[in-house]
């Protein structure tokens, strides 16, 4: 019997050149990625240090690195790639386990979890892998935690770059396709970000400058043709999504 496809591509992630391969020290490797990781974290992950926050599909370990960088203690990363994994435990990211994400959810306690991130994973899922691991994430997720997510931009200006860049890709969103998986899920306060050139020196301020000059066209063709304001036209867009908290009737009723 061949091996199925997916599988043969996850363990060739690294060696076939999809994920960077490195023998930098990871302060160097990761340094051209922590300006807009650090404003993630700054934005949108709780000042909580102690919060319980699980990477899934975390890759090498970007995200954690930053994270045990500022403090966070109780963070764990789980990634199906035995060649990311390995790097992440070669940049001493040792918090990160080689397993399957779904049997992983499986073996987590209901409401354990404050945070978890979703960087890059969810285009890889079929729609009903989509919904079945939503569920799980909503289950495993303490009232209030919040789902900060990535994924390919599908109304982005070059968004099927990214949908088509990996071979593994099955989905791109939009903000209103993201609106309604989760908040299908049960999801609350579900928000979806621009991903902006983050300034942090004099090229990036460059960078920034040409992304909003340059796309300043196509926004004002979109309001002719919706009537709309807001877009987001990076390839990549943020989202974020909160487990809604008991209200009092539900407390009482659980009482």
């Amino acid at each position: 019997m061949k091996r199925p496809w997916k599988d043969r591509l996850y363990a060739a992630y690294v060696s076939s050149g999809q994920a960077e391969d490195s023998h930098l020290e990871p302060a160097t490797h990761f340094a051209p990625r922590r300006p807009y990781i650090q404003r993630v974290i700054r934005q949108h992950i709780s000042s909580n240090r102690n919060c319980r926050i699980l990477d899934l599909g975390c890759g090498h370990g970007a995200f954690l690195y930053f994270l045990q960088q500022a403090g966070y203690q109780d963070i764990h990363g789980v990634d199906v790639s035995a060649e990311q994994v390995a790097m992440a435990h070669r940049f001493g990211i040792t918090n990160v386990d080689r397993q399957d994400i779904t049997f992983y959810l499986n073996n987590v306690e209901d409401e354990t979890v404050d945070i978890v991130l979703l960087m890059d994973i969810l285009e890889h899922l079929t729609r009903q892998e989509l919904f079945d691991m939503l569920d799980d994430v909503f289950r495993i997720m303490r009232p209030g935690g919040k789902c900060v997510i990535h994924v390919p931009n599908a109304s982005g200006v070059y968004g099927m770059h990214v949908r088509y860049g990996d071979l593994t890709h099955e989905l791109a969103f939009t903000p209103q396709s993201a609106q309604q998986a989760f908040s299908t899920v049960g999801f609350e306060y579900i928000q979806c970000f621009e991903d902006k050139p983050v300034i942090h020196g004099p090229i990036s301020i460059v960078r920034w400058l040409l992304w909003n000059l340059g796309t300043w066209p196509t926004r004002l063709l979109l309001a002719a043709e919706t009537g709309g304001k807001a877009f987001i036209l990076s390839q990549n867009m943020l989202i974020t999504a909160v487990k809604p908290e008991p209200t009092a009737d539900s407390k009482r009723n659980l009482w």
